[in-house]
């Protein structure tokens, strides 16, 4: 895709790691902003009166509409202003975050988490983009587990600052302390050296321009979906006081809403490229080469095995890992009888160490083995799930405390491995050009056919069997997924050729 005209700037060595670090500290606030709302579980439901199911749901409010909008500002990513997309979706979602510590209902706090999502999906594909130019080559997937090091760490500081705020302060305040640092990452950002774009900095009238945002025009260009989300918040209001607390259908109409009116957007700005009217175009001038490139990416998946093998394996690895991050606290507080702030702090004392270093050490195998075969990235994912999945699926039946702690280590450790090598495949097998656009359909896929489905599916069987029962299809499907991603074993390296050759 055309970049933003302007003189680009090499970026120094200097440059590539101070931003490396900048956008790795952003993912981990993106994780501990995202992960809060688990340690909070149990007094979001004492004080909103909720069942397991509506819990499910506020987490899942965050991952569809994330998983909806990940895809366009992928593509808003390799159009235009990687800085800018970044900045914009930053601040976004740290002022949800804040606003979700005000809600006073179940559904003001469901809209509060989903506009959390529509924030994180902005940095995901942009901020992996970068990543990748700045770390080509053989220091990718290490550059890639660094950045994916804020997973688990962010994670697991979600549970452990949500909880130890809770029992201070509530879960109320809980929520805004955790949503103030983005603003500060905000501005950072805007200072940052793209190593493929303009080289100014990025001010709030640049930002606007960048984006070519307005109040008008952005209303005019986005119509459908305002218009469906807002009806879809009409409906469950309606539905909420009609149905008092059985709110999961309130949940699945916003949802719902939500992917409609994206699909009329996208489809009306597919039919305005084709009839020329350029002038209504959200982008303008390079709305259609945006609506080509964003084609030509969705064949480039379905053509491309290795890609095949990696949306499958990464949609049944979020269904487990993030449904067993959302409830893994509450499962601890009623297993153990331990308060949400206790369950947390244990989760948080022992995963901070095991997530940080599984990360890592993903990433250092990844690159070790690709020094050797091209198959090195997928063959680490794959072993990370293999000896991970098994102890977790123990770990779930364990009742002693003093066991499980460890247990838990080890498992995180092995289950942490995949982040960064599985996103390090993607751009092994993608042209740069269309990078973000890939990760943000990646994105899409895994979270929709994912943990989109895990949180409030384990809710719902936690109603009817019990929360023991219910989580354990989570590490199981986890399993399978890894064993699936093993399958890219035989068309990585042809996969990789292509790209080189250009075919």
């Amino acid at each position: 895709m055309s970049a933003t005209p302007a003189e680009p700037v090499t970026p120094t060595r200097r440059n590539a790691w101070s931003a490396l670090a900048l956008l790795a500290f952003i993912n981990l606030l993106n994780y501990l902003d995202r992960n809060v709302i688990f340690a909070l579980f149990e007094p979001i439901k004492r004080d909103l009166l909720l069942s397991d199911a509506q819990l499910g749901w506020l987490g899942s409010a965050y991952i569809l509409v994330f998983s909806l909008a990940a895809l366009p500002f992928g593509v808003i990513s390799d159009l235009k202003s990687r800085k800018a997309v970044i900045a914009g979706g930053v601040a976004l979602w740290s002022a949800f975050t804040v606003l979700s510590g005000l809600t006073r209902s179940y559904w003001q706090l469901f809209v509060c988490r989903a506009a959390v999502g529509v924030g994180e999906a902005a940095y995901g594909p942009a901020a992996s983009s970068m990543v990748a130019d700045y770390f080509p080559g053989a220091s990718r997937a290490r550059a890639m587990s660094i950045l994916a090091a804020g997973i688990p760490v962010g994670g697991v500081l979600g549970l452990l600052l949500g909880g130890w705020l809770e029992s201070i302060y509530g879960w109320r305040v809980a929520f805004m302390a955790v949503g103030l640092p983005g603003f500060a990452c905000a501005l950072a950002v805007s200072r940052m050296v793209d190593p493929t774009r303009r080289a100014a900095p990025l001010t709030v009238r640049g930002f606007v321009r960048d984006l070519e945002l307005g109040v008008r025009g952005f209303v005019r260009q986005f119509l459908p979906l305002l218009v469906a989300t807002a009806l879809g918040l009409v409906a469950a209001y309606e539905l909420t006081n009609r149905y008092g607390a059985d709110s999961a259908l309130d949940a699945a109409v916003i949802a719902i809403a939500v992917a409609i009116g994206l699909a009329l957007t996208i489809y009306r700005w597919v039919r305005l490229v084709r009839t020329q009217r350029r002038d209504e175009t959200p982008f303008t001038r390079e709305l259609e080469s945006a609506v080509d490139d964003l084609l030509d990416a969705g064949r480039l998946v379905l053509r491309t095995p290795t890609l095949v093998y990696t949306f499958v394996a990464g949609a049944m690895i979020s269904f487990g890992m993030n449904g067993l991050v959302g409830w893994g606290p509450t499962f601890m507080t009623r297993e153990f009888e331990l308060s949400s702030g206790a369950a947390a702090t244990l989760l948080g004392k022992w995963g901070l160490l095991a997530g940080v270093l599984g990360a890592l050490t993903g990433g250092a195998v990844a690159d070790f083995f690709s020094r050797y075969t091209r198959k090195g990235r997928v063959l680490t994912v794959g072993l990370g799930f293999l000896i991970g999945g098994p102890i977790a699926i123990w770990l779930m039946t364990i009742r002693d405390i003093d066991l499980f702690m460890p247990v838990f280590a080890v498992a995180f450790f092995m289950l942490s491995w995949y982040n960064g090598p599985i996103t390090a495949v993607i751009f092994d097998v993608v042209p740069s050009r269309i990078g973000a656009t890939v990760v943000g359909a990646y994105l899409l896929f895994i979270h929709l056919a994912g943990d989109a489905i895990a949180l409030p599916l384990v809710g719902t069987l936690s109603d009817r069997f019990g929360l023991d029962r219910a989580v354990m299809v989570l590490p199981a499907v986890a399993l399978a997924g890894g064993i699936v991603m093993l399958g890219a074993l035989r068309t990585v390296a042809a996969d990789m050729q292509k790209v080189v050759t250009g075919r």
